[in-house]
């Protein structure tokens, strides 16, 4: 996420730490630099000379100057301003109403369809009852899509096809939602290669008749500053609320996310991070900003083990642990509950100096790994699982042969296995004797073979 952008202000920041004073020169230079990263990440021109401009205020302010480390201190200037730019805050949806209104807008392959089901299921986790409107006359596609969805998610879609009118739809939709009590409408409009008066004047009469609370632009975060000349013309149209930025789990520069609010002077609402339904966030400006500064967002991994990892099947695992109970049942257990969190290279980019340790590093081996190990697993038998000392050379030929790997495979799982075994009978006696001090080893959220996790 914005690995390029980060690069070059991580490389800036190496240098401004190593400053034990502050002058008008070196000022410059590092924000010159700061400049070309954020013009080479496809900002809006105008947007990073006002930023540009207000660091160069604050960092040859006193405070600055004055303080024991004023290159950190520049830092947190920077940081500070690039949370401001963002929105400073989470701005979440107001849906108040009854039933409450989304109306999704956006160019064609932005993500409209994908992004409809992503928030049907945020809102659903939130207790709402969601219904889905195909709205897009223009694409069949789109109404087997998000019908597609609703079925993965248990979330009914209103889908009329062979009908052109859009506005007869959404009358329609209104109706059902109501007769079936659904508290939330979410319809999921037609997009277009480029913004013609026609598409945008069918929107406009969609919003007036649905009144929605919430117009949402969702905008391909790859298309960089042209993403919001686009966000510009549809909010002059319609009013949007908000923004969902796309795919900004490939290449994206940042240029949409760092120019939107400023010159829209609306707030980026949610996120979309792969191409999974749940691969799906709220914005939250300093998460963002700390991401892009190579700080790291732990909040955010934590709020994400909360959210994958089954905490009664957490703490009935680390129980198994402490009494030596540990089984290979319990090892693919924890292989699949780690799975949930999402690809590791996502999770990683998450810790305070993630970027870094992500360069060179050929993460899809580990995913290949983890994939491997959960076939090898797969391949025995519940009674061997639970007792893998009646695992022969003879067996370990025969879950070879059944996950299409080699014995040397299988041996090293089960070597893994039997070192994190006794690993835990260690921490289990070592917490034992500190539990009679009254001291107790802390938990370890989600990690595997270390406990818990408690919320």
């Amino acid at each position: 996420m914005f690995d390029s952008l980060s690069g070059k202000l991580q490389n800036v920041f190496r240098n401004l730490r190593g400053l034990g004073k502050i002058s008008e020169t070196n000022v410059s230079d590092a924000l010159r630099d700061v400049r070309l990263a954020l013009l080479d990440a496809d900002v809006n021109f105008k947007v990073a000379k006002d930023f540009i401009e207000r660091v160069k205020e604050q960092a040859l302010g006193q405070q600055v100057i004055q303080s024991v480390h004023p290159g950190q201190q520049m830092i947190k200037v920077i940081h500070d301003e690039l949370v401001g730019l963002l929105g400073s805050e989470n701005a979440g949806l107001v849906l108040t109403a009854q039933p409450a209104c989304i109306l999704m807008c956006g160019l064609h392959g932005s993500g409209k369809t994908t992004s409809s089901g992503k928030l049907a299921r945020l809102l659903q986790k939130q207790g709402k009852n969601v219904l889905l409107v195909a709205a897009d006359v223009y694409r069949p596609a789109a109404m087997d899509q998000l019908a597609t969805l609703g079925a993965k998610l248990e979330v009914p879609v209103f889908v009329q096809k062979g009908e052109t009118d859009v506005l007869k739809i959404a009358r329609e939709a209104l109706v059902f939602a109501a007769e079936n009590k659904r508290d939330t409408v979410i319809f999921d409009t037609a997009g277009r290669l480029q913004i013609d008066e026609p598409l945008v004047q069918e929107l406009v009469r969609l919003r007036d008749l649905v009144k929605p609370q919430e117009i949402l632009l969702v905008l391909d975060a790859a298309t960089g500053q042209e993403a919001v000349n686009v966000a510009s013309h549809f909010d002059q149209a319609l009013g949007v609320t908000g923004a969902i930025l796309t795919k900004l789990d490939g290449d994206a520069r940042g240029g949409a996310a760092l120019s939107f609010r400023s010159v829209v002077g609306k707030p980026i609402k949610f996120m979309g991070v792969g191409e999974k339904l749940e691969d799906f966030e709220p914005f939250h400006p300093e998460r963002m900003a700390q991401r892009i500064l190579g700080m790291g967002d732990v909040v955010s991994l934590v709020e994400k083990a909360a959210e994958s990892i089954d905490q009664d099947k957490a703490m009935a695992l680390e129980e198994k642990m402490r009494k030596g109970q540990f089984t290979l049942d319990d090892f693919l257990m924890q292989l699949r509950e780690m799975k949930k969190m999402g690809p590791m290279e996502n999770l990683i980019g998450m810790l305070p100096g993630g970027a870094d340790m992500l360069k060179g590093a050929d993460l899809s081996k580990s995913e290949k790994e983890f994939r491997r190990m959960e076939g090898i697993l797969c391949a025995m038998t519940p009674k061997e699982r639970h007792t893998p000392q009646i695992l022969n050379a003879k067996r370990r030929v025969r879950i070879a042969k059944g996950s299409g790997v080699n014995v040397a495979e299988v041996n090293n799982v089960l070597r893994r296995f039997d070192e994190m075994q006794g690993m835990m009978k260690k921490l289990g006696k070592m917490q034992k004797m500190m539990g009679k001090f009254g001291g107790k080893l802390p938990s370890m959220p989600g990690m595997p073979g270390m406990g818990g996790f408690r919320r």
